[in-house]
């Protein structure tokens, strides 16, 4: 990225950070006033003590009356000051993490509306850095920023004023020294913005390959992988220490420079200052309360250059989690669609053409009809387009051609909701959330009663684990079904489509991970879930489909052979090969 781009994508970021601050306009303007107070109570301090010096004059003649006055002013404007930056910070706390909760929400609700594809291209970990990580890196370089940018401002205008109202010249020497600190700041600030983004690419990087390492633990020890993933998670380690040491070496240049520049202001006033005492011009009270003020004018400098280092990493973090939340959602549904209703099981698939790139097609010229109640079972060698087509049926992709129909209304002028409600889907891949085994069952059916619940799971061989369990029902389960067995998974799923008895349903190997023996029991359970219901199966164990209505033999994406087992199998063609080649002894 070159440096106009670059200078460029800050703006953009820094204008949407903006967008949601501004929603909270309350505290950011009680912040400024608090700010305001404390920086001028903490200005008068100076006066207080020079004035408190000008008191003691000499051995013996000290005014201890007005000394005392002086003492219990500073400390009213101490306790002021202090219960005004209180202020400040709550309000700043408050703006932060609100600001943070918006985008978070806001990026949780994006993935929501993702499109498959996306997440499908995208580490799971790499987006989960985005979400956590960056955005916490963004909160801190934002409370920084309203913290010491507010106060550091005020402050530095403030102190001019008071400084102008002692004395003039010396003020002059303090504002031709000071503007050498911001020109060192920025030209550092500006090198360390892409280093700060690489830090944050390489950060998600890292996050991603220790989330697929340690959901995959058992695939590597089983394959001895573990010293050639040690070596690949130390090179990623190596690559974050560098990209960080650089952007950390170089924004901590900031801070050195601005106070070098700025112990030359307060040298210059220091000598200033005491040829004016000598000649007169000033009292050594007078004195003190200007050098005092000379550190105040050039601490924020300090604070306001650290700041934009802070704000430089915060950017760059903000950058990657606006790019989530900027990316195309799925396609929105016009106002036109209607909720699929009185469904009975109708689906036609017209000449639909669908590839996931667009240089390799997966599905060409596909056509099929079903019937209310009708069974159609999907086979085909690996990757020939059987799952594809469950996802175009659900909608998870649309087609590029063609239509996809259900009671003969394209699915793409229905809503998404009563489209997916229509249908009952048990996966090969199990999905539980944490929470007990009734929270996982009653996902698509949150009002069934009790009875309900266990009729689902007995008719789903799943009742006599589940009362095994230390809690029977209300044993909870971690985050993928925790301590069970896959089948024990895959026995819950189908229970809780099982409750929900919708008019269509979907088995894409919903039995691949059961004994044989509980197998025969589920396809029993099957058949009577089936009737009357339109049922799409795709199974690699042909002996699961003899009794389909409709057999779709698939190869390359497109239909070879159609008909029942009998008819297939007097054909002599690809499915009686694979059916022969599964049995043959």
């Amino acid at each position: 990225m070159d440096k106009k781009m670059e200078k460029t994508s800050q703006k953009a970021t820094l204008k949407k950070v903006l967008h949601y601050v501004k929603r909270y306009w309350p505290f950011l303007l009680l912040s400024l006033v608090f700010a305001a107070v404390s920086v001028v109570f903490g200005l008068y301090l100076p006066i207080l003590t020079g004035n408190a010096v000008d008191q003691v004059i000499g051995k013996g003649a000290v005014d201890f009356a007005a000394l005392l006055v002086i003492l219990k002013r500073m400390v009213v404007v101490i306790g002021i000051t202090a219960l005004a930056q209180w202020i400040m910070n709550v309000c700043n706390n408050r703006i932060t993490y609100k600001v943070v909760q918006d985008i978070r929400a806001e990026a949780i609700r994006k993935i929501e509306i993702l499109p498959l594809n996306y997440l499908d291209t995208k580490s799971s970990g790499e987006i989960v850095s985005r979400v956590i990580a960056d955005v916490d890196q963004f909160a801190d370089g934002l409370l920084m920023g309203f913290t010491q940018l507010f106060t550091g401002i005020i402050t530095i205008i403030g102190t001019l004023a008071f400084m102008v109202s002692v004395n003039v010249t010396i003020t002059l020497v303090v504002v031709v020294i000071t503007p050498v600190s911001l020109v060192v700041a920025s030209k550092i600030a500006k090198s360390t913005y892409a280093m700060f983004k690489l830090q944050s690419e390489t950060r998600g990087e890292q996050t991603a390959y220790i989330d697929e390492m340690i959901g995959n633990q058992k695939v590597v020890q089983a394959y001895s992988q573990e010293e050639e993933t040690l070596e690949k998670f130390s090179e990623i380690n190596e690559r974050l220490q560098k990209c960080s040491l650089r952007a950390i070496f170089y924004s901590s240049l900031v801070n050195p420079s601005t106070r070098f520049v700025n112990s030359l202001v307060y040298t210059g006033v220091g000598i200033t200052g005491a040829f004016s005492v000598i000649r007169g011009g000033l009292s050594v009270g007078q004195l003190s309360c200007f050098l005092s003020y000379a550190n105040q004018y050039t601490k924020p400098f300090n604070e306001i250059s650290g700041v934009v280092t802070e704000l430089q990493n915060a950017l760059a973090c903000a950058a990657r989690i606006f790019e989530l939340m900027e990316e195309e959602p799925e396609l929105p549904e016009t106002e036109e669609v209607k909720v699929l209703t009185h469904v009975k099981g109708n689906v036609t698939l017209e000449h639909v053409d669908f590839s996931y790139v667009p240089e390799r097609k997966v599905i060409e010229n596909l056509n099929l009809e079903v019937k209310p109640g009708q069974r159609v079972a999907i086979v085909g060698p690996t990757g020939c387009g059987k799952t594809t087509v469950i996802n175009l049926l659900m909608r998870f992709y649309d087609v590029n051609r063609g239509a996809v129909k259900v009671e003969d209304r394209d699915i793409r002028d229905v809503t998404r909701k009563s489209l997916r409600a229509s249908y009952g889907m048990v996966l090969q891949e199990t999905w539980l959330k944490e929470g007990t085994i009734r929270e996982n069952l009653v996902m698509g059916k949150p009002d069934a009663t009790e009875e309900e619940v266990q009729a689902a799971a007995k008719a789903s061989h799943a009742h006599s684990f589940i009362k095994r369990l230390p809690n029977g029902y209300d044993t909870v389960i971690s985050e993928d079904g925790g301590n069970l067995s896959q089948g024990q998974k895959q026995l819950l799923c189908i229970a809780r489509v099982m409750l929900c008895l919708p008019p269509m349903l979907i088995l894409d190997e919903a039995t691949s991970s059961i004994d044989t023996r509980t197998e025969s029991k589920i396809q029993e359970a099957f058949a009577r879930m089936m009737e009357g219901r339109t049922s799409f199966i795709v199974a690699h164990r042909l002996s699961t489909i003899r009794e389909a209505d409709i057999i779709l033999v698939m190869k390359d994406g497109s239909i070879m052979e159609q008909g029942n087992h009998e008819t297939l199998l007097k054909q002599n063609g690809f499915y009686a090969n694979l059916y022969n080649s599964q049995f043959q002894t």
